[in-house]
């Protein structure tokens, strides 16, 4: 922490929970920010010269100074140990550790389940919708359960597990998942977009079912 950041440099794609996500802590934790759109249509994401920040060819990629750092969870950690402290990421170890717990769901049940459904339906990427729906819902029951009685994912404050989480569940229904049956995530919804300085990331219309 305490920290005088230079302009960190955002390397996007605007309609990417995984990179609205890292926009969104940046904003959270007041830092200067300019974006680079990423032309993911033409596949400018797979050729050289962002292969040279990122091998694995994915958005987002973060640059400060002479730092470059690829994966939005780990961008989200740099950020936060390094301008935010422990108030996004707790140093107790328990606290720690249910803050990393949802930084997997983040990459694990959440991106396999309520983004690869929201990529089938808006882009035509050929994942499973069927499949990657059954586990949305899943692990929609396990989060609303959870935030049954807790205002956030980790306690009564926001941390770095939120922000992680907040997008793809945030726009659900762009993937044909309704939040209906969730009131206790849509509350937490509300209070993510409540916090000083949230930014959204743009609604896109969902195509006619065919």
């Amino acid at each position: 922490m305490n920290h005088s950041p230079s302009r960190l440099s955002l390397f996007d794609f605007e309609l990417s929970g995984h990179c609205h996500r890292v926009r969104l802590m940046m904003s959270l934790l007041g830092l200067p920010f300019d974006t680079t759109a990423v032309d993911l249509g033409s596949g400018e994401h797979k050729r050289a010269p962002f292969l040279g920040m990122n091998p694995f060819g994915q958005v987002p990629v973060l640059r400060d100074g002479d730092v470059t750092i690829s994966d939005s969870t780990a961008i989200l950690i740099y950020l936060v140990s390094k301008f935010g402290g422990e108030r996004w990421l707790p140093l107790d170890p328990a606290k720690a550790a249910d803050v990393q717990r949802w930084l997997s769901v983040a990459s694990g049940e959440m991106a396999f389940g309520l983004a690869q459904a929201r990529a089938a339906v808006l882009f035509g990427f050929p994942y499973d919708v069927a499949a990657a729906t059954r586990l949305a819902h899943a692990l929609l029951q396990q989060m609303d359960q959870h935030l049954t009685d807790a205002q956030f994912l980790c306690g009564s404050t926001a941390t770095v597990a939120d922000v992680a989480c907040y997008s793809y569940t945030a726009h659900a229904p762009e993937g044909r998942i309704s939040l209906d049956a969730y009131p206790h995530v849509r509350a937490w919804v509300a209070r993510v977009e409540a916090l000083p300085r949230f930014v959204p990331m743009p609604r896109t219309p969902v195509p006619a079912a065919a």
